[in-house]
């Protein structure tokens, strides 16, 4: 019997997650869509908000080198998921509060957003430190796979049903759902937790002797770790630029209410779990040699990324009889295709090097996605700001955009050929268990 954690074990963690992506989608789909279009703000304002998120993040490797030498990563997690929780409702009472005192409004949302983002890496990055450490080799890249499923469940459950309880809209009934959506997720992360480090973890490094800049340096100078730090925050960076602009440009070319656009946010999401679970079926071994290579499935998801966005762009053009949801839905599903890749290599790269240095090599990848998504949020909501003064119809700005963001992905694709060769046999076998493993958690999860 594999030592470690065991299925059942890796499963709660992955609750985690999931709780984790219900906070989190209501701050980047419903509360930046309300700052746009219900508060007439500009779309910098929640991009730059954002921003702060995710700039923050970039301490995710100091984060990580701290529980390595401190050993535990449970109060990192329980701690991190109530900062998360408690920044999340932050930013549904600042948007509440800036629809009457905006000066007030925008300062609490600037601290609110900061709690999130402070939350959410310290959160994010002890949990899969904690899941590298205590899960057996050969069931390391399913229990990543399990967490991130679960995050997109979060997202996909979340999203529709605040959309159904937040018809008719008021700033009211936002905090109402935000705080009912806090509570729950925190409830949900402490139960997951609770026991499981100190029963089935194997034992964390006692304490990291290395100071933090040279475990740092060590990691950077790794070229597998260096190239797809490097895929990571492109295919990142093009992903994120859509997501503060899509619902709004869905309430402005087809006139959705607030409700109607988060529920396209989980329609998205959805699309994502679809493409997570279709690939890991192939690779799960009727695949064979080529449909089982996560380089093609990473290029193949880069690639239908940026068509499904060219799609969305020609909606501009298209007017109200244009099928988005049909679009948005081929976004996420490729948006999951290429998310199981990366999975993959990343749970191969993490079991490289030194053992103590597991939860700065977590830190470094997350903190390109944190630098990426920032980037993108904020470039994305600039450069439509920028191009409405240019242009005379709004919906052509978005889809200058849109179509910008396609090119991203084109280019994510070409680095994804030169990760690496195809993966060796232990990392193509990881997936596939992965793949097995998110099956049986998808269907569960109905």
């Amino acid at each position: 019997m594999a030592s470690g954690f065991s299925w059942a074990q890796i499963a709660r963690l992955g609750l985690v997650q999931t709780a984790l992506g219900a906070v989190v989608v209501l701050i980047t789909s419903t509360i930046n869509r309300v700052m746009v279009v219900e508060l007439a703000l500009p779309a910098l304002v929640p991009g730059g908000l954002l921003g702060l998120h995710y700039a923050v993040q970039t301490l995710r490797p100091r984060w990580g080198y701290g529980s390595d030498r401190h050993g535990r990563r449970t109060p990192w997690i329980v701690g991190g998921m109530a900062a998360l929780c408690l920044g999340g409702f932050g930013t549904a009472c600042a948007t509440a509060l800036a629809a009457h005192h905006l000066a007030a409004g925008l300062a609490l949302a600037v601290l609110a957003f900061l709690t999130v983002g402070m939350g959410a890496g310290a959160a994010g990055t002890s949990l899969l430190v904690l899941l590298s450490g205590g899960v057996a080799e050969g069931r390391r890249g399913a229990a990543a796979t399990i967490v991130w499923v679960m995050m997109i469940a979060g997202f996909a459950v979340t999203a529709p049903l605040a959309g159904h309880f937040l018809d008719p809209f008021s700033g009211a009934r936002l905090m109402a759902v935000s705080g009912t959506v806090s509570v729950l997720a925190f409830a949900v992360a402490c139960l997951a937790v609770a026991g499981v480090e100190g029963r089935g973890a194997a034992p964390a490094a006692a304490v990291q002797k290395a100071p933090f800049g040279a475990v740092l340096a060590r990691v950077l100078a790794e070229p597998d770790a260096r190239r797809f730090t490097l895929f990571i925050f492109v295919s990142m960076l093009a992903y994120s630029a859509q997501e503060l602009i899509l619902e709004p440009y869905a309430g402005l070319a087809f006139a959705m209410t607030p409700g109607a656009t988060t529920k396209l946010s989980g329609l998205q999401h959805g699309g994502v779990l679809a493409g997570m679970l279709g690939v890991a079926a192939v690779t799960a071994g009727i695949g064979g040699p080529v449909f089982g290579s996560l380089r093609l499935w990473t290029v193949a998801g880069c690639l239908g990324s940026g068509l499904a966005l060219l799609a969305i762009a020609a909606a501009a053009s298209a007017g109200p009889g244009f099928p988005l949801r049909a679009a948005v839905f081929a976004l996420g599903l490729a948006n999951g295709v290429y998310a199981v890749a990366a999975i993959g290599t990343m749970m191969g790269l993490a079991g490289t090097g030194d053992p103590a240095e597991r939860g700065t090599r977590m830190g470094v990848w997350g903190a390109a996605q944190g630098v990426a998504f920032g980037a993108g949020g904020v470039l994305g909501t600039l450069c439509v700001d920028l191009l409405r003064l240019a242009v005379a119809e709004p919906l052509r700005a978005y889809a200058a955009v849109f179509t910008a963001e396609a090119v991203l992905f084109g280019i994510s694709a070409a680095i994804a050929l030169r990760l690496a060769a195809p993966a060796s046999p232990a990392r193509e076998s990881a997936l596939a268990g992965a793949a097995r493993l998110s099956l049986g958690t998808g269907f569960e999860a109905r």
